[in-house]
């Protein structure tokens, strides 16, 4: 991969911490849902001790539910193995300002075992270990993550303790492209654009959404694995800075009945000499046509990747601008492959993922699955150019367990990730998959207390 000046220099952040304008520095990493842990450091001694040597954190953070939870079935973390640590390695090249939390700096870490070797089920790792082998061709991934997210009027407390039910959006109807509707939430929208342009996010747009109070913030495409980590950075600077707005908002794949938050991911290919290797001429390259047959061809089994909970398949149902058809068009949002733009701005669009996705995961999937169809040199069906939703197509799995059982048993994906990878993720779909089948839901007691 290129070298590429990060957002904030080490040199710099020494300077900013002899004048006291910086105090803390945070080392995270981003565990399975795409959530960042990590620590919180005095900016001093992170400097002296951490930047050169590292810091250690429980392993357990690879192996726990949603919530938390220590739950079993992980090969790499139990309570038979001790929970031990495993190191966590600064990146300078993600060292950045955080301004919505004074005098704080963050980077991500890489995380390894005692002996020095990967965590290689680590989000990261896996994305890492995709585009290395994409390097090995002379290509690089361009990236871009669309996401879409509601806004409430209650706080996050407030939300806890309605139990998430019947809370205010911040919008009364739907106020798609409305520069009216954006306009009422403008000051928290404002702040988080100008707060992640200030963290070394180049901000493109905002813009209203279908659903009342759901919201688009869009920032400018980047190197895959630059890509993904501001796309962790943002989802978490946007919750803390709505937090201290006293308003709260969701990511979500589907809050209610009403249209789901999405996350679009957009991909190109870059040569040797930074052209778009997705293009010739005014069309699609050989390469991009066998790049986008593997997405057809390994989607179904990799949509853990792109839908990893219970909630995300949800959103798919037909005539919702959620994809429910395995199919490709150009231009056109009824499949599940939108292709788009021309010459340089060539690529193609995967709209299965949700506003939950762990960017990292989704990323590694849609190279892997480019990789395959690379490799295999598949050939690419003719384009739906109609309603793939009325069309003759293979489905998106419709259910968490139908996803997990294709990845489980995909050559594809074994090929691809290893058995370590494909086992580890199998086991969180079990996880939440056995919590959720225990769970008794409001939709049970409303149709059950009196009625049954």
């Amino acid at each position: 991969m290129a070298d590429r000046t990060p957002p904030l220099a080490v040199e710099e952040l020494h300077a900013l911490v002899a004048s006291g304008e910086i105090d803390t520095v945070v080392l995270a990493f981003p565990d399975m849902q795409g959530r960042l842990q990590g620590k919180r450091f005095a900016a001093r001694f992170f400097l002296d001790e951490v930047l050169d040597h590292g810091t250690e954190g429980c392993n357990y953070l690879l192996a726990v539910d949603a919530e938390m939870n220590t739950v079993d079935g992980y090969a790499m973390s139990s309570w038979d193995r001790g929970y031990g640590d495993f190191a966590m390695r600064p990146d300078p090249a993600t060292l950045r300002r955080v301004p919505w939390n004074e005098g704080t700096a963050m980077l991500f870490a890489d995380l390894a075992w005692e002996d020095g070797s990967p965590v290689v089920a680590a989000p990261r790792q896996i994305l890492r270990r995709q585009l290395e082998r994409l390097a090995d061709l002379g290509l690089t991934a361009q990236v871009g993550t669309e996401l879409e997210f509601i806004v409430f009027k209650d706080t996050y407390e407030q939300a806890w303790d309605a139990h998430y039910r019947g809370l205010t959006p911040a919008n009364q109807y739907n106020i798609d492209y409305s520069v009216l509707g954006t306009g009422r939430i403008e000051p928290l929208l404002r702040r988080i654009r100008n707060e992640m342009g200030a963290a070394g996010l180049t901000v493109e747009s905002a813009k209203g959404e279908c659903n009342p109070g759901q919201h688009e913030i869009v920032f400018r495409y980047d190197e895959a694995l630059v890509t993904c980590d501001q796309h962790a950075v943002y989802k978490t600077g946007a919750k803390e800075i709505a937090a201290q707005e006293g308003v709260s908002l969701t990511f979500m794949a589907k809050y209610n009945e009403r249209e789901g938050n999405s996350c679009h991911i957009h991909l190109s290919l870059a040569d040797a000499d930074g052209e778009n290797a997705m293009a010739d001429g005014p069309g699609m390259s050989q390469l991009m046509r066998h790049f986008l047959a593997g997405q057809l061809a390994a989607l179904r089994d990799f949509s853990l990747l792109y839908a990893p909970h219970i909630n995300s398949y949800k959103r798919f149902q037909p005539g919702s601008f959620a994809p429910t058809a395995v199919a490709w068009g150009h231009d056109n949002r009824t499949c599940a492959l939108r292709v788009v733009g021309h010459g340089r701005s060539l690529r193609f669009e995967n709209r299965l993922p949700g506003g939950d996705v762990n960017p990292h995961l989704a990323v590694a999937g849609l190279v892997a699955a480019g990789l395959h169809g690379i490799e295999h040199k598949l050939e690419l069906p003719d384009a739906c150019t109609g309603n793939a939703y009325e069309a003759a197509y293979e489905h998106v799995p419709t259910t968490l367990r139908e996803a997990a059982e294709l990845w489980e048993n995909s050559p594809v994906a074994q090929a691809a990730f290893g058995d370590e990878v494909v086992a580890h993720y199998r086991n969180m779909a079990r996880v939440e998959l056995d919590a959720f089948d225990a769970a008794v839901t409001d939709w049970e007691l409303r149709r059950s207390f009196e009625r049954m």
